[in-house]
């Protein structure tokens, strides 16, 4: 090509045949510096250019197409030209292009897999099963081998190991984290240590899953949490595999976070199902029976379908009073829905159980609940009904206080629905409280039903929104006459419920209080 008019050409400009490089002009020799001036010994035309001739040598009578490969660190698009059975082809640099596109793959790559790590550890609220799916996906993604170390404050810790293409293992290890370069200060939360300082030598054997191979890189990373550290991150390379770069470094942390957050929520949640659980064992209402010839029975549905406790509540103590030959029942309702009205609930309940013992005075014993709930900040305030049952001769003696709250009803042997007549202010709102107790006799098969405003004011029916109301619940109670206590609370509870239908309702609770029929013995 001495002389040839393609000297002057600011680009590589080469001619192929038979895979051999045949010439080239001034400015190809500084990209293929073994190829030779005309008439010289040829050269072996790279692999991506021999084969883009081959292509354009068997298709002669059709346009040739352009080529693109790496000619050292460069990058170049072949573009040929025809110039009778040869073909010249000029090599336009496009390096900066294609690392470019090349970077943005990648970008793009991590983006997927950081939606993958969102979408699938969101779906999973266990938190072994959520260590187990991030171990899962760095395998999968970032290294060879990923171990994910939840904090402990023993020395035996939580350790999910998992290689790419296997399944993850969930174990607890007895080790000491110092042994392990940067564990100690990823599991406290710290930056972690860049893996270029980190020795393979000095790892030891508890973090290398077994038949891995000999360890060429490692990374060490924290997996922050809301708050507080979720563990750490550990990322295994084999030694054929090359070392982790900066860029892979940072693309660990930043999975690594997703990775915490996600770890942490399951933990939060299941910390605060603990909670709840333990909460509903102790706020749930007592199952009421049949005590010293007074028959009790109780039903409860919480205002969300999903929970089981609320603000309504209802509880029978046997034995009250100084004498202990009374039960005292209580149903009320505080105010809030939920747990924090739960909350509330528990500490009632606790002051009236340690207020037994004056169980013979109602008045008293409101006055003393009523200074209690007046010490809360901020003030809280709930409805109560108090109903000392004591079996005699004739029946049932029930003597019935009413704090702010609807007034029981009593169902007759002959289907009449009275109203007690006591009546009194909410317990916690005032600095003092009033209330006026009326005195009730049960004959046998009679029976006395406690209510909270989620029974009359639930909402529903043919239209939607008319309150189910005292009348019904009257007409209810009339048609359950001569009916054990547990019958008469399923029914109420049951016409409640179809007339709520899949409406929104308060708490709802009932208590019934009932004289056996069978005599005294």
């Amino acid at each position: 090509m001495a002389g040839s008019r393609w000297d002057v050409v600011p680009v590589p400009v080469v001619v192929v045949d038979d895979g051999l490089v045949r010439a080239v002009n001034p400015a190809a020799r500084s990209v293929l510096p073994a190829a030779q001036p005309d008439g010289a010994p040829a050269t072996v035309a790279p692999e991506w250019l021999r084969s883009a001739q081959e292509r354009a040598a068997g298709s002669p009578d059709r346009p040739a197409e352009a080529a693109g490969g790496w000619l050292g660190q460069r990058s170049f698009v072949a573009h040929p030209v025809r110039e009778g059975g040869s073909v010249t082809w000029f090599l336009v640099e496009d390096t900066d292009a294609r690392r470019a596109n090349a970077a943005l793959e990648a970008e793009r790559r991590r983006a997927s897999v950081l939606a993958e790590v969102s979408s699938v550890l969101q779906a999973s609220l266990n938190p072994q099963r959520c260590r187990e799916t991030a171990a899962e996906l760095a395998a999968r993604h970032l290294a060879d081998a990923a171990l994910v170390i939840a904090p402990s404050p023993r020395r035996r810790l939580p350790m999910t190991v998992c290689v790419r293409g296997g399944a993850p293992r969930s174990l607890h290890v007895e080790v000491d984290p110092e042994e392990l370069p940067g564990l100690p200060e990823a599991l406290r939360g710290f930056p972690p240590v860049p893996s270029r300082w980190v020795d393979p030598a000095a790892v030891p054997s508890w973090a290398v899953p077994e038949a891995f191979g000999e360890l060429g890189s490692l990374v060490v990373t924290p997996l922050p949490g809301h708050g507080v550290p979720a563990g750490a991150l550990v990322l295994l390379r084999g030694a054929g595999h090359g070392v982790f770069s900066d860029e892979e470094d940072a693309f660990a942390r930043i999975f690594a976070a997703r990775a915490g957050a996600a770890m942490s929520a399951a933990r939060l949640l299941a910390e605060q199902s603990q909670i709840t659980d333990t909460l509903m064992r102790d706020l749930l209402p007592s199952a009421p029976r049949r005590i010293a010839g007074v028959e009790f029975a109780g039903g409860f549905r919480a205002a969300e379908d999903t929970e089981h406790i609320g603000g309504d509540f209802y509880d029978v103590h046997p034995g009250a009073g100084p004498h202990g030959d009374e039960s005292l029942a209580v149903l009320g309702d505080v105010c809030g829905k939920g747990l924090s009205a739960a909350v509330l609930t528990g500490k009632i309940r606790n002051t009236v159980h340690a207020l037994l013992p004056m169980a013979d005075d109602h008045e008293r014993m409101l006055r003393v609940l009523n200074g209690a709930l007046n010490t809360l900040s901020p003030k809280r305030f709930a409805t109560l009904v108090l109903a000392s049952a004591r079996r005699t001769a004739g029946g049932v003696r029930l003597r019935l206080t009413c704090a702010g709250h609807l007034p029981p009803l009593v169902l007759r042997l002959d289907g009449r629905v009275e109203e007690c007549r006591s009546r009194g202010t909410l317990v916690g709102a005032l600095p003092e409280i009033e209330a006026v107790t009326d005195t009730v006799l049960l004959a046998p098969g009679e029976t006395c039903v406690l209510f909270t405003d989620g029974i009359v004011e639930c909402r529903g029916g043919p239209m939607g929104g008319e309150q189910f109301g005292e009348d019904r619940l009257r007409q209810a109670l009339a048609g359950c006459t001569g009916m054990p206590a547990e019958a008469v609370v399923e029914r109420v509870q049951m016409l409640a419920s179809d007339w709520v239908g899949r409406g929104l309702h308060d708490d709802m609770a009932v208590l019934v209080v009932a004289a056996p029929r069978e005599p005294v013995t």
